[in-house]
């Protein structure tokens, strides 16, 4: 079972990499789509959550992979391209002054055309991305409420008169 994830407002899962190579070969390759799509949705929508959108479309990168094999040359793009923004995200959530192990592109492109084991690897990146988002969430500092301003007739002064408003202006 794949442990979803709530992480700056975007649900994600964590899935088992090796699971998800096993359903794409029982498939014959729909649920690699499938979950090609799934990822770059996560991918799409944590980025923009945290102010840096990737600008990937999803639906495409999963047509280029399934239907888009019989070509070769599309899968091989995405591949690059889904690799390129996990990497991206490894950066993005790696602890400040940190080493993190980086997903190299070659080896994401190499192991796509050996039995599409990418995913594994892929898949294997993005779990250690979500760990370390959900703890950085974890670890951040919960915004207090503003307190309320009060209401107009708590601001009389003494005698009821209206206690003036003042403001603090920085001059420069």
């Amino acid at each position: 079972m794949a442990e979803v994830l709530e992480i700056e407002g975007v649900v994600v899962k964590k899935r088992s990499p090796w699971g998800v190579w096993v359903l794409n070969l029982a498939t014959l390759g729909v649920y690699g789509a499938v979950h090609w799509n799934k990822i770059s949705i996560e991918l799409r929508d944590y980025s923009a959550a945290v102010g840096r959108p990737f600008g990937n479309s999803p639906p495409f990168g999963a047509l280029a992979l399934f239907p888009g094999s019989l070509l070769i040359l599309p899968p091989l793009i995405t591949i690059a391209e889904t690799s390129h923004r996990v990497r991206r995200l490894q950066w993005m959530t790696a602890p400040l002054g940190g080493a993190v192990s980086e997903v190299k592109t070659p080896n994401a492109v190499v192991l796509g055309v050996l039995l599409n084991v990418q995913m594994v690897y892929l898949q294997s990146a993005l779990n250690d991305c979500w760990d370390r988002a959900a703890a950085a969430a974890a670890e951040a500092p919960v915004a207090m409420p503003l307190r309320p301003l009060p209401a107009p007739s708590a601001r009389s002064g003494p005698g009821g008169a209206e206690a003036p408003v003042t403001t603090a202006v920085r001059g420069g």
